[in-house]
């Protein structure tokens, strides 16, 4: 009853700067199999927006879901391991790792045999982690229990644990108040309208590349004029080409279609995650590369291309159907390596993005021939066919070859190999986009050139922008972040030198000055961990005080710390003005006993550091998740309202000047 009445006056005096999250609702039930022999199943519901990481994670990553069972008078005992349902798989560009998490639900089972005559009901307990798009949560734990039908005796509150969980699971406890708030947002749903919005994007310019190859280029007005000569009136002919291009969208769509349903729309972003399957992909757009530099050609076989010819001689609606059929299979060669590195890009994301892909880029295949069909004239704008196309090809098997690296470094970011560090993968870009621009200015020909007797205007503006970017990534050899292709290369702190050559982090002289209790922090920021000593230091030195709530495991806090904290105003903001003090909600780090307590918001024990500065967080500004910010004076009052997860850094840096004019006021 106590804890209700807490719970209660906790949501009322929720304030507008401060939310308590309690996204995840667990329910139980037990299912006999055999004399003595139950399975155990827990149900996790999971509130729109979050999600809930799985059982079995490498150290280092997110706290995973882990299920204790009290059984101290051994009355029963577990057969195998507690599984769980099969879930997204990823890999995690903050944690270096492959992760698995659950959206919606979770359903986590064990297999359990009574050793005795005595069934009774069973006692258990679940700590979990959950995140959304712009919080993480504590790792928080949930009492749970199964009914056993007809039990004869409840299992005991005060049971002892014996854990069933994988050997790297780590165990947790926490003072996440037991309360329920509705999301207001969900951000799930709008980051996947986004990213199947850029799927699109990339698969129509994808598709206007493809128009720009020697297989499809010269098609463009022998077909129009095919349409044109061959009906008896203009709207006859416009009206052929409209079915025409049409036709052209629902093969590529229906190639999408296929992909999807051989593959599963949710399985499609598991096999992306796969080591093997991204090396296979690495593999398959080398070979794409090498097709479009020239080495050989990609083709189908002259048997299927004679049989699709000889149908599109039908006429109507079947002969135009196959006419486009046969441009998909003669323009293969060209077109193949496009698709299918679509096909790879667009499974990574999931879902009915092969479809999505495939639309965009067959739009961008048939418009042309739609609108020189109704616009005849235009045709002769169009430029020659010459040895601009084999160009074009030898651009875009450039352009593979240094996506294919991001397949290879994502399958050694999973088995932590560290052969593809980011100065290697750095490195690689740096002389693949080399040699392309020195291609691009004819210092270099490929065996289906034609002779370049000068370069064109187009050609070396081209080369100039492909030179700049080439330059432009040799900072990041040396610790630049790079962020124009921020999540393309392995992160900053998978790296040779994670701290950038000449870091003062690693330099002995600097590290003497440090203050008593302090250490170098993100992007080299002194931070303080302990909150006195924070506190004491601040005064010394006269500066505000950020109180910064994060987690060892909370991917927000490292998103924030990489994108928004190294930019160079907010950097020397936290540098130089005020005195950062670090508070790690998840620190494990038992308290001494004396120093324990029992909390007067939530009624739990407060056992670990970390517990106590979740219950602090909880208890002062009545919120549980982090990222979370308050920027404070000497005697912890607030200067300004707290922000959560910010990725905009004009607004976090114009909220930190904020709070320090507060503070001097």
């Amino acid at each position: 009853m106590k804890n209700t009445i807490i719970t209660f006056m906790l949501l009322l005096s929720c304030s507008i700067f401060g939310q308590i999250y309690n996204p995840v609702k667990w329910t139980t039930t037990v299912e006999k199999t055999a004399d003595k022999e139950y399975i155990l199943k827990a149900q996790a519901v999971i509130q729109s927006g979050w999600h809930l990481y799985g059982q079995y994670m490498e150290e280092g990553g997110p706290s995973p879901t882990a299920f204790t069972f009290k059984n101290t008078r051994k009355k029963f005992e577990l057969i195998g391991k507690t599984t769980e349902d099969k879930g997204h798989e990823t890999v995690d560009k903050i944690f270096d790792m492959k992760i698995k998490y659950f959206e919606d639900k979770a359903v986590f089972t064990q297999k359990i045999k009574f050793t005795s005559d005595e069934i009774s009901n069973i006692a258990a307990e679940v700590q979990f982690m959950v995140c959304d798009d712009s919080n993480c949560l504590p790792p928080s734990s949930e009492e749970l229990s199964f009914k056993i039908p007809n039990a004869k005796k409840l299992a005991s509150a005060d049971e002892t644990v014996v854990v069933a969980k994988g050997d790297s699971v780590q165990t947790a406890e926490n003072t996440v108040a037991k309360t329920q708030e509705k999301a207001i947002v969900n951000h799930t749903k709008k980051n996947e309208s986004r990213g199947l919005i850029s799927i699109f994007i990339i698969a129509f310019l994808s598709g206007f590349a493809a128009l720009l190859t020697p297989c499809v280029f010269p098609m463009i007005p022998m077909t129009v004029s095919y349409f044109t000569k061959q009906s008896k009136t203009k709207a006859a002919g416009i009206r052929n080409a409209l079915i025409y291009a049409f036709s052209i969208v629902i093969i590529y769509v229906l190639l999408g279609s296929i992909v999807t349903a051989v593959f599963g729309a949710d399985s499609l972003n598991a096999l992306s995650t796969n080591v093997w399957f991204n090396l296979i992909f690495f593999v398959l757009l080398v070979v794409f590369a090498c097709s479009f530099l020239g080495a050989f050609e990609i083709m189908l076989p002259n048997s299927l291309a004679n049989k699709v010819d000889s149908q599109a001689d039908r006429g109507g609606l079947i002969g135009i159907f196959f006419m486009a059929l046969a441009l998909a299979i003669v323009s293969f060669s060209c077109t193949g390596p496009i698709v299918g590195t679509l096909l790879v890009e667009a499974a990574s994301k999931g879902g009915i993005a092969p479809i999505v892909g495939m639309l965009g880029f067959s739009i961008a295949i048939a418009l042309p021939f739609s609108l020189f069909a109704a616009f005849p004239g235009w045709l002769n704008a169009l430029p020659k066919s010459g040895g601009w196309l084999n160009t074009v090809k030898v651009v875009l098997g450039f352009l593979e070859l240094a996506l294919a690296f991001k397949f290879l470094s994502n399958a050694d970011l999973v088995l932590q190999l560290h052969w593809l560090e980011r100065e290697v993968f750095l490195t690689i870009w740096i002389a693949v986009f080399g040699v392309l621009a020195l291609y691009l200015f004819g210092k270099i020909t490929l065996p289906h050139d034609s002779p370049l007797n000068h370069i064109s205007v187009g050609r070396l503006t081209f080369g100039l922008l492909v030179l700049s970017f080439t330059i432009y990534l040799i900072p990041g050899l040396f610790g630049a972040p790079l962020k124009l292709i921020s999540g393309f290369p392995p992160p900053m702190h998978y790296s040779e030198s994670p701290d950038g050559f000449g870091s003062s982090k690693n330099s002995g002289e600097t590290k003497t000055t440090l203050p008593e209790g302090a250490e170098f922090g993100p992007q080299n920021i002194i931070t303080f961990h302990d909150y006195q000593k924070g506190m004491e230091f601040a005064r010394k030195a006269g500066k505000p005080v950020l109180l910064d709530f994060t987690g060892y495991a909370c991917v927000n806090c490292r998103k924030m710390e990489e994108l928004v904290w190294s930019d160079s105003k907010v950097l020397s903001v936290l540098k130089n003005d005020i005195v950062l003090i670090s508070l790690y909600v998840d620190d494990k780090k038992e308290l001494p006993e004396n120093e324990q307590y029992i909390s007067e918001t939530t009624g739990k024990k407060i056992k670990t550091i970390g517990n106590k500065w979740s219950d602090l967080q909880i208890k002062t500004y009545k919120a549980n998740a982090q990222p979370f910010y308050v920027i404070v004076d000497h005697n912890s009052a607030s200067l300004t309202e707290p922000s959560a997860y910010n990725p905009d850094i004009e607004n976090y840096y114009n909220w930190l000047n904020t709070g320090i004019r507060n503070f001097k006021k």
